[in-house]
């Protein structure tokens, strides 16, 4: 909405006027979030079978949801004047589930700098310090000025120094077992408050033990290469790998293909496909941290709650094959291609079942057939696995005939399929063979 030239800009001037008379701070009012319950969010997600919740903490507008005493623009004292973090980290943990948090506040450097460039609420010094210190930037993110780490110019001290103290606040308030971070902390002059809060964050977790937390150990969530590798947990924005990684990665994507929040004109994601993104993150030791975006009354849009209690059925059938598992020698095998790397996730073409996935879990096997097979299924790379003992079929009582050969496991498949999107096929003893 401050970047000239885009249809954003051209949209908010014609529905709600020049932004030097109706700025960004304008909509706060409007979030109202009067029918905001975590207690039926925190149950939504449990039986979606989520096992960790990251709200965002603070956005790249600056807009603290949590109570903050470092800043006045804060959910606890604007808009609906209540600790949004703080209410849903009581009620995530009194479902048992891990409780994070996310903060975009680097790239508050610069996400307001477009309104620096024409008459705007952004250039008035009585909300500077909402919108500061809105440094000017490249219009749109595929310049080679936007990816450098070495952006000119480049955030001064006062500002790190702030960003520092807030996520501290954050650590020290919350305790969450997950701090997220957006990609651009990556920036060189962030390196040295990178680490200072990392020995704060997992210091303060060596004191909390199990304590609060009810968890056990700590993780930053950081992208690209902001932190060298095995001392945080990597995260690839709507992206995958294509092999299997080690240490432990995450995916963090969205149920909707063009937005991260609440808009008109949803683009959903096949519950399938979300499905299928997960088996195969997982099958490469990986996790998945999946986005909605809720309205700002408070309440989760009914598509996307029917979204996540389809998926949670699917888990409660076949979540034994994907929690507390461990890779395969190999991650699977098929004909699907899955392209690595970040804003890749929509890329791929349909899975089939000939695409199989494999997890571990002690002395079991786990096969998934990402669409239903037709005929019976080869699996080819168990080809000579004459030890193994007996093939199921998760959430089915059926019994499978099957054969184990030179040239792979043959199984028939049930006349019935249990579930919908995925099918896990159990073996026993194929982990001797």
């Amino acid at each position: 909405m401050y970047l000239q030239d885009t249809p954003e800009y051209a949209h908010h001037v014609a529905t709600y006027g020049p932004q030097s008379k109706f700025g960004y701070k304008d909509f706060i009012p409007q979030f109202t979030a009067e029918h905001f319950d975590t207690a039926a969010w925190a149950d939504l997600f449990k039986r979606a079978g989520a096992k960790y919740v990251v709200p965002v903490a603070e956005h790249h507008d600056g807009f603290a949801l949590y109570d903050t005493a470092l800043s006045r623009w804060t959910s606890a004292k604007m808009g609906p004047k209540r600790d949004i973090i703080g209410e849903l980290a009581i009620a995530t943990r009194k479902q048992g589930m891990a409780f994070g948090v996310s903060s975009h506040r680097a790239e508050h450097w610069f996400f307001m700098g477009g309104g620096r460039a024409f008459d705007s609420d952004v250039n008035d010094p009585a909300f500077e310090d909402f919108y500061g210190p809105a440094t000017p930037h490249p219009r749109h993110f595929h310049t080679p000025e936007w990816n450098s780490k070495d952006w000119k110019p480049k955030p001064d001290g006062k500002f790190l120094a702030d960003w520092l103290a807030r996520c501290i606040e954050l650590v020290d308030k919350y305790q969450p077992q997950v701090v997220w971070f957006d990609w651009w902390i990556e920036q060189t002059v962030f390196a040295p408050y990178l680490q200072r809060f990392a020995v704060h964050y997992y210091n303060r977790a060596e004191e909390w033990g199990n304590g609060a937390t009810g968890f056990a150990g700590v993780a930053i969530n950081y992208k690209h290469h902001a932190f060298p590798e095995a001392t945080a947990v990597l995260d690839i924005e709507r992206g995958q790998l294509n092999e299997i990684r080690s240490p432990l990665w995450q995916t963090d994507t969205a149920v909707s293909k063009n937005s991260w929040g609440y808009i008109k004109n949803q683009d959903y994601k096949a519950v399938g496909d979300i499905v299928g993104d997960l088996i195969d993150i997982v099958s490469k030791n990986g996790v998945l941290l999946l986005n909605i975006g809720p309205r700002p009354d408070g309440t989760i849009p009914v598509p996307e709650q029917e979204m996540l209690l389809a998926i949670g059925e699917w888990l409660r059938v076949n979540g034994e094959a994907n929690y507390g598992t461990r890779p395969y020698r190999i991650f699977g095998e098929g004909p699907t291609n899955v392209i690595a790397g970040s804003f890749n996730d929509v890329k791929r073409a349909s899975f089939t079942a000939q695409d199989i996935r494999f997890t571990t879990k002690y002395n079991v096997l786990y096969a998934h057939a990402l669409a239903w097979p037709t005929e019976p299924l080869v699996i080819h790379a168990l080809a000579g696995a004459d030890a193994i003992k007996g093939v199921s079929l998760l959430g089915s009582d059926e019994p499978l005939t099957w054969t184990a050969t030179a040239d792979g496991l043959t199984i028939q498949p049930p006349s019935t399929a249990p579930c919908q999107h995925a099918f896990v096929f159990k073996i026993d003893g194929a982990l001797k063979a």
